[in-house]
C-alpha cells in the first residue's frame, strides 16, 4: 500500500493441531507447476514452459503457473507484455484466485498489530500471526501517521474503524453471505444521552486528516469514537489543529470528562472513548454526566446506492484507491493517481471479482529484475483479461508483497521480490486468504527444492504432503524415493549433484504417491556476461575480502554462481578462496597485478587485483574541521558528532537526522564536510564506510567535486533497509573524474516520485570513513612490432626475430600469430589443446577465443567478431583488428608493401 501522504499532511501544516497422517496416498495433484522454479531465488516458481511459449507470442497475458494454496484458493501466475509482437516489455503478475462458493476458504483483514487498528508489520507478519495461507498489503496509509489505514476496516464482522472523508477511495468487501463488493462507503453514526438528545458521529478509529473537498480539518466541531482496537495516542492538538474534550465510556456509562483535555490511557474492551471538539464538546457538557447512561449506533452506507450496511453483514472489508474496472471494463479514475506513480512502471496491488461473483481476483504485479511492473492502465487491461468484472486499486508500489504458502509446506513465504529485494514494507493492514477446512486424508505429495542448478551444486529436496483440502500434512512417516529423468546428474539419498548441463525432471515416490519437478542446470553456453566481484581490489599481503560471481544469462535472467561450481585460478599471487572469501597468501616476485579468474563450463571472468591500500579519512574521534547541515526544499534537521551510538559508548560518530514532512519535490538533507568540501589524498578508487541505518528506504549518496569544480554523485545505498551499523563498499567513478577530488557530503535524499513510500523523518549515523587506493593496473610498454605478409621474419623494438609461422592474408582478413605478437607487447598467453582455447592476459584484460569461433570472451562479456582463429603449421593465427581493438594496439597495414606495424 502506499500511503497518500501529500493528501494528509496537507491536512495540517500544522492451529496448531497435530495432524494425523493416512498412509494411502493420491496418485495426482490437483494442480501441479507448469514450469521451473524462478532461477536464483527464494521465492516459489514463475516463468515460462514450452506449453506457454507455443501459444501466440502475440499473447499479452499469458498463463504460465498454477498451485493451490488451499481448498478455494490457488495461486496463478502469468507473463504479460505491454504490447504485442516485438519489442514487447514484460512483467510478472501474481494472482490469488478465490472460491467464494467454495466454504472452506475465506477472506479477512489482517492487521500490523493483532488485535489493534494501530500499529505496523510486514504482511509476511501479518499472514504468520493472523493464521492466514496467504496475503496482500491492503489500503493506503499516511507513513508519517500513527500507522493507520485510511480507509474503512470491518475484521471479522465488526467495524473497526470509518472511511476517511475522501474523494473517489473505494473499497472491497465480502458479505456475511459470501457476495463481493467494490463500492464507495460514507459512516454514519450517533451517540444518544440519558436524556435522549442525539449527537452524530463522524467516525471511528480514525487518525486525523484534512476533509476532501472542503479542505477542512476532520476533528473540528466533531466527535469520533475510539475503542480498545486504537492503541495509539489520539489525535492532539497538534494532530489535529484542536483542543479535545474526552469522555470515557465503560459498559454504557459515563465513568470519567476530561473537559478541553485528553483522558490518560487507552479504551478499554468494555468500554470506548468519545473525542469531541468544539460545537461536540458542547453537546458532552450539555448533556452527559458521570454516571449517567450513554448509547453509540453506527454503521456504513453506500454512497452509489443509499444502502445501510450492518457491520454484522459483512464478513470483511478493507479500504482501497481508486476504481480500476467497472462492468468488465477499464473505467475512469475515481481520484488523481499523480500522487501513487500511476503513469510510472511500478509494482502493483489490486483486488477484482468476477461477474457473477463467484470468485475474487486477488492481484500484483512485480518490480524487479526480472519484472518491469505497469502503468495503471496497464493493470486495468490485465485485470479485464483475467476476467475481473469490478475491480479497485490497493497500492501505489512500494508495498506491493504477496505471501503465500506452497503446496504441502507449513509456513507461508515471499512469492516474489518485492520493490526493495527481500524487504517488505511495514504496514497497518492487509488482505488475507484463510483457511477453514477441517483436517482431511493425505491426497499427494509434492517435491520441493530448487528448479535452477549450476554444474557442481548440490542440492538437497524434499517431499512435502497434502491432504484433500490442500493443506499440509506431515510426511514423517513416508518413505522417499528420488530419481532423475537422466544423467546429467544424481542423486545420494535425497542430495542432488548436478555434473552437466542441460535439462531434467526430479521425481519423488512414495507408495501410490509421485511428483516430479522439472530442473535446469545452466550451461556456459547460456551465459551472455559473467562478473567477478571482490570487496577489496588491493593487492596486498594477508588481505582478505568477499568475493563472488554472478552470472548474466542470455534470456536476461541474473544469477549467483555458487563456488562450488567455479574452478578458480590465480596468476601473479598465491591464494585460497574459502567460504565467499578470497584471502591473498603471497604475492609472486616482480607482480604488478594480481588476477583472481573464475572459469565456469567453458565461460571464463576476471577480477583485477593491484598495489594499492588503504587510508582513513575520518573517525569523528578527534575531527578538527568544521561539519554542517544543510538541505533543499524545506527539509529541516542536524549534523553533529554525537558519543553512544555503537557498543562502545565513548565512541564517536557523525550523525545526520532529517525531517522530510515540509516542503515538495525531490528533498535531501546534507552533512557537509570543510563548508566546501575536505581534500582526499591521491587517486581513490573506493570508499568504505560503517553506516547505522534507520530503515526508512530513503537513497544514501555521497558527493564529490573534482579539480574542475565538477560534481560527481555516488549512490551508498539506493535504499536504507537495515538498521544497526552496517559497512558499505563503494566504487568511485575514477576515469570521470579529475584528480584531486574533495568529499563535499554525505546525504540522504528522497526523489518525489515515490516519496510516500519512504520514512519522512529519521537518524543515520557514519564512521570509520576510509579510502581505497587501488594502482592502475599498468600497461606493458609499447613496443614497436613489424611483421611482412608471407615472411618468416620481424623486428621487435628495431630488433630482428624469427616467426614459426608467416602472417597471412585470407578472404582480405589480416591473421597475425597470436603468441609472437602478444608475447612482444607484454601480454601473457596459454593454449588449452583439448578446447582448442586460447587465453591473453594483458593490463587489466582477460580474452579468451577459440579456433573456429567467432564468438570470444573479453572479461567476462560475450562478444562476436567477424572472423575467427584459424591454426597453420600447428600455430593460431587471429584477425589482427580483433586484437587491435580488444587491446588498444595500434595496427598499420602498408598493402603495397605488404608490411604490417603494430605497437
Amino acid at each position: 500500500m502506499r500511503k497518500i501522504n501529500r493528501i494528509i499532511e496537507n491536512n495540517r501544516r500544522n492451529l496448531t493441531k497435530k495432524q494425523v497422517l493416512i498412509l494411502t496416498l493420491g496418485i495426482t495433484m490437483l494442480a501441479q507447476p507448469l514450469s521451473i522454479a524462478i532461477p536464483g531465488a527464494a521465492y516459489a516458481a514463475s516463468s515460462t514452459t514450452s506449453t506457454t511459449a507455443a501459444k501466440s507470442a502475440q499473447e499479452q497475458l499469458v498463463r504460465v503457473y498454477e498451485e493451490m494454496i488451499t481448498s478455494g484458493a490457488k495461486r496463478v501466475d502469468y507473463k504479460w507484455a505491454n504490447k504485442t509482437g516485438t519489442g514487447a516489455r514484460q512483467s510478472n503478475v501474481h494472482v490469488i484466485e478465490v472460491d467464494l462458493t467454495n466454504p472452506n476458504v475465506k477472506l479477512d483483514v489482517m492487521n500490523g498489530k493483532t488485535g489493534a487498528i494501530t500499529g505496523y508489520a510486514s504482511t509476511g507478519t501479518m499472514v504468520k500471526n493472523s493464521g492466514a495461507v496467504a496475503g496482500v498489503n491492503a489500503d493506503f496509509f499516511n507513513t508519517s501517521g500513527k500507522g493507520v489505514p485510511m480507509g474503512a476496516e470491518v475484521l471479522g464482522g465488526s467495524l473497526i474503524a470509518s472511511p476517511s472523508k475522501l474523494k473517489g477511495m473505494y473499497a472491497f468487501a465480502v458479505t456475511a453471505d459470501r457476495k463481493p463488493i467494490i463500492d464507495l462507503f460514507d459512516f454514519n453514526g450517533t451517540v444518544t444521552a440519558a436524556d435522549g438528545t442525539q449527537w452524530p458521529l463522524a467516525g471511528i478509529n480514525k487518525a486525523s486528516y484534512t476533509i476532501e473537498p472542503d479542505n477542512t480539518y476532520s476533528h473540528v466541531n466533531a466527535m469520533y469514537i475510539y475503542t480498545s482496537a486504537w492503541t495509539a495516542a489520539r489525535p492532539d492538538v497538534k494532530d489535529s489543529s484542536t483542543t479535545p474534550t474526552e469522555v470515557l465510556v465503560v459498559d454504557n456509562v459515563v465513568t470519567q470528562i476530561a473537559d478541553n483535555s485528553m483522558i490518560t490511557g487507552t479504551p478499554p474492551a468494555n468500554g470506548y472513548i468519545l473525542r469531541t471538539h468544539g460545537k461536540a464538546a458542547e453537546f458532552v457538557r450539555n448533556h452527559l454526566q458521570v454516571g449517567e447512561t450513554v448509547s453509540s449506533n453506527y454503521g456504513l452506507v453506500s454512497q452509489t446506492t443509499g444502502k445501510a450496511f450492518d457491520p454484522g453483514s459483512l464478513q470483511m472489508l478493507v479500504g482501497g484507491h481508486t476504481i480500476l474496472v467497472e462492468d468488465g471494463k477499464a473505467s475512469a479514475f475515481s481520484r488523481s493517481i499523480s500522487g501513487i506513480s500511476g503513469t510510472g512502471n511500478r509494482a502493483r496491488t489490486a483486488v477484482g471479482y468476477s461477474k457473477d461473483g463467484t470468485k475474487v481476483y486477488i492481484i500484483t504485479v512485480e518490480d524487479s529484475d526480472n519484472s518491469q511492473g505497469v502503468k495503471l492502465t496497464e493493470l486495468q487491461q490485465l485485470m479485464v483479461k483475467l476476467g475481473v468484472w469490478r475491480g479497485v486499486n490497493l497500492d501505489g508500489g512500494g508495498s506491493t508483497t504477496m505471501i503465500t504458502r506452497p503446496l504441502g509446506e507449513f509456513s507461508a513465504g515471499l512469492t516474489f521480490p518485492t520493490e526493495y529485494g527481500t524487504v517488505q514494507r511495514l504496514l497497518p493492514s492487509g488482505l488475507g486468504v484463510f483457511s477453514t477446512a477441517p483436517q482431511g486424508q493425505v491426497k499427494g505429495i509434492k517435491a520441493s527444492g530448487s528448479g535452477v542448478l549450476f554444474i557442481g551444486q548440490q542440492a538437497t529436496y524434499e517431499m512435502k504432503a497434502y491432504d484433500t483440502y490442500y493443506n499440509p500434512v506431515d510426511p514423517g512417516t513416508l518413505t522417499p524415493t528420488w530419481k532423475s529423468s537422466n544423467a546429467i546428474g544424481s542423486f545420494s539419498g535425497n542430495t542432488y549433484t548436478a555434473q552437466k548441463a542441460g535439462s531434467t525432471t526430479l521425481s519423488v515416490k512414495s507408495g501410490s504417491g509421485s511428483d516430479e519437478l522439472p530442473v535446469e542446470i545452466v550451461g556456459g553456453n547460456q551465459i551472455a556476461q559473467m562478473t567477478v566481484d571482490v570487496s577489496s581490489p588491493v593487492l596486498e599481503q594477508g588481505k582478505t575480502g568477499t568475493i563472488s560471481v554472478v552470472a548474466v544469462l542470455k534470456d536476461g535472467r541474473k544469477l549467483t554462481v555458487p563456488a562450488s561450481s567455479m574452478k578458480w585460478e590465480m596468476k601473479g599471487f598465491k591464494g585460497t578462496i574459502s567460504d565467499g572469501k578470497l584471502t591473498i597468501d603471497s604475492i609472486d616476485e616482480g607482480a604488478k597485478a594480481g588476477y583472481v579468474i573464475a572459469r565456469y563450463d567453458g565461460f571464463s571472468s576476471v577480477a583485477v587485483l593491484a598495489a594499492g591500500a588503504d587510508k582513513k579519512f575520518d573517525d569523528f574521534e578527534q575531527t578538527t574541521y568544521p561539519i554542517s547541515f544543510s538541505s533543499t526544499n524545506g527539509v529541516v534537521g542536524t549534523a553533529a558528532i554525537v558519543a553512544g551510538l555503537s557498543e562502545n559508548a565513548a565512541a564517536k560518530a557523525l550523525q545526520l537526522s532529517y525531517d522530510f514532512t515540509g516542503g515538495s519535490g525531490t528533498k535531501a538533507a546534507y552533512a557537509v564536510f570543510n563548508t566546501t568540501g575536505k581534500a582526499l589524498e591521491g587517486k581513490p578508487s573506493a570508499i568504505t564506510l560503517d553506516v547505522l541505518g534507520d530503515n526508512s528506504l530513503n537513497w544514501l549518496r555521497a558527493e564529490f567535486i573534482d579539480n574542475s569544480g565538477k560534481a560527481h554523485l555516488v549512490t551508498l545505498a539506493t535504499q536504507v533497509d537495515w538498521t544497526g551499523w552496517k559497512q558499505l563498499k563503494v566504487n568511485l567513478p575514477a576515469d570521470q573524474m579529475g584528480y584531486p577530488v574533495k568529499l563535499k557530503r554525505i546525504y540522504m535524499a528522497s526523489i518525489e516520485d515515490g516519496q510516500d513510500e519512504r520514512s519522512l523523518t529519521g537518524s543515520v549515523a557514519f564512521d570509520n570513513i576510509s579510502f581505497q587506493y587501488a594502482a592502475l593496473v599498468a600497461e606493458p610498454p609499447r613496443t614497436k612490432i613489424q611483421l611482412t605478409v608471407g615472411a618468416k621474419s620481424a623486428t621487435v623494438g628495431g630488433q630482428a626475430m624469427k616467426l614459426d609461422v608467416a602472417p597471412l592474408l585470407l578472404k582480405g582478413t589480416t591473421y597475425l600469430p597470436l603468441r609472437f605478437v602478444t608475447e612482444a607487447m607484454g601480454a601473457q598467453v596459454a593454449w588449452e589443446p583439448a578446447n582448442k582455447r586460447v587465453t591473453v592476459l594483458r593490463g587489466d584484460k582477460l580474452m579468451e577465443m577459440w579456433i573456429g569461433r567467432e564468438e570470444f570472451l573479453l572479461n567476462g562479456l560475450r562478444k562476436k567478431s567477424e572472423v575467427a582463429p584459424i591454426t597453420r603449421s600447428g600455430r593460431t593465427l587471429v584477425p589482427i583488428r580483433l586484437v587491435s581493438e580488444q587491446f588498444g594496439l595500434s595496427v598499420n597495414w602498408d598493402g603495397k608493401a605488404g608490411t604490417i606495424t603494430v605497437e
